[in-house]
């Protein structure tokens, strides 16, 4: 009985979403763009040329962009040697939990609560909460910010004062920000544990615990203590369906906090680079008939966010270079489908996510050109490749 690896990276669209328009992203291409960049010298921090994806490249990746967008992707021209498509999403975000759920064959059914870009940006009562959990006489933030900036902006007055640092995104999210030795970092978990439920009632989808260390004098740095409370899937997902086969569901990165811990079993955290280990071992060793789902955030948090083209293109041709040690575990019988969430363009206005489809490409199964899916139809073909039941509306696309 062969396995199954499903690997998001976390970001990582291509383009072409039907309904871009009504998010304002209609022309947003992250992939695209970024080999555009490339192609153009204007990636050249670290890295330079064209865009260098050789092995996502063999598997379908630049048929897959060009399929969902209809653009031209300088540097990805290979004939597929793997399974390639694009996926469309048809739930009203363009959010971590949103994406995943759909991916994992749940489409969102409701319309998430979002707070205002203004200043402040959250209701007194919710602000009075906080400050109860935390016992504080006051936040700080209280906008829309990014979570690297509004820790330089505010990271000295946080350790001066004590106050948690709030704020929030285009995403429905309520992120806290704290340090992990002046403020504490089981202090600031019990607190985004204790305020969840309070913003899941308000259908705001994820609490997020954003810890953070170092001094005014050398620069504040986030750790990879992240941590977030989301609500509930509102179905079971692929994991539930695989976990109540009898089957073994491990999660690598932050899959465990997206899905509430249901249907998981094994979790393993880190930064990137340890999370790419963490997938190899488990390639070595995952049981026949198991389903290991990992999210690589980096590309998201560390680059799509920041605007920073060339520091997402080294981040794309880091994680393809090393894949080659992680395929080369596979066994006869495994299926590797790599995907992604939503979008976040980093030539794209703005620091927020970006509505796009997402690419699909796999490895296992041979050549395979499944044209455009849906994004719950890559947990109904999970599903039927483990031989476990899944739950409508996917299909599977094996």
């Amino acid at each position: 009985m062969g396995r199954a690896f499903l690997i998001v990276l976390d970001s990582v669209g291509c383009g072409g979403a039907p309904d871009a328009g009504a998010f304002g992203d209609a022309g947003s291409n992250t992939l695209g763009h970024i080999a555009r960049e490339c192609a153009a010298g204007r990636a050249e921090e670290g890295r330079s040329g064209a865009l260098q994806l050789p092995v996502l490249d063999a598997l379908g990746l630049g048929r897959a962009v060009t399929l969902a967008s209809g653009d031209p992707v300088p540097g990805l021209g290979a004939e597929p040697r793997g399974l390639w498509g694009a996926a469309t999403e048809i739930s009203p975000g363009k959010d971590t939990p949103t994406g995943h759920w759909e991916l994992a064959g749940v489409p969102v059914p409701w319309d998430w609560h979002y707070f205002p870009d203004t200043q402040p940006a959250f209701p007194d009562d919710l602000v009075a909460e906080v400050c109860r959990l935390a016992d504080t006489d006051g936040i700080l933030g209280n906008r829309h910010a990014s979570g690297t900036v509004i820790i330089e902006d505010e990271g000295a007055r946080h350790v001066k004062t004590g106050w948690p640092i709030c704020y929030t995104s285009a995403d429905s999210v309520f992120q806290i920000a704290a340090h992990e030795k002046h403020f504490g970092l089981d202090r600031l978990q019990r607190l985004c544990q204790a305020l969840a439920p309070t913003c899941h009632a308000m259908n705001v989808g994820r609490v997020i615990a954003r810890p953070f260390v170092g001094s005014a004098e050398d620069g504040f740095t986030r750790t990879a203590n992240r941590h977030d409370y989301a609500v509930d899937p509102p179905a079971p997902t692929l994991c539930e369906w695989v976990q109540g086969a009898g089957r073994q569901v491990n999660a690598v990165g932050k899959i465990g906090d997206i899905f509430s811990m249901r249907g998981i079993g094994e979790v393993r955290k880190g930064t990137d680079n340890n999370l790419f280990e963490h997938l190899c071992a488990f390639g070595a060793q995952a049981v026949d008939g198991s389903l290991t789902f990992a999210n690589f955030v980096e590309f998201d948090s560390m680059y799509g966010h920041r605007r920073d083209v060339s520091g997402y293109a080294r981040h794309l041709e880091w994680f393809d270079a090393a894949l080659p040690r992680f395929l080369d575990c596979m066994r006869p019988g495994d299926l590797v489908l790599f995907t992604a969430d939503h979008g976040n363009d980093p030539t794209w206005r703005g620091t927020e996510h970006t509505r796009e489809r997402v690419p699909v490409i796999g490895h296992g199964l041979g050549v395979r050109d499944i044209g455009l899916v849906g994004f719950t139809d890559v947990g109904a073909s999970v599903a039927a490749h483990l031989g476990v039941d899944a739950s409508p509306p996917g299909r599977s696309f094996l």
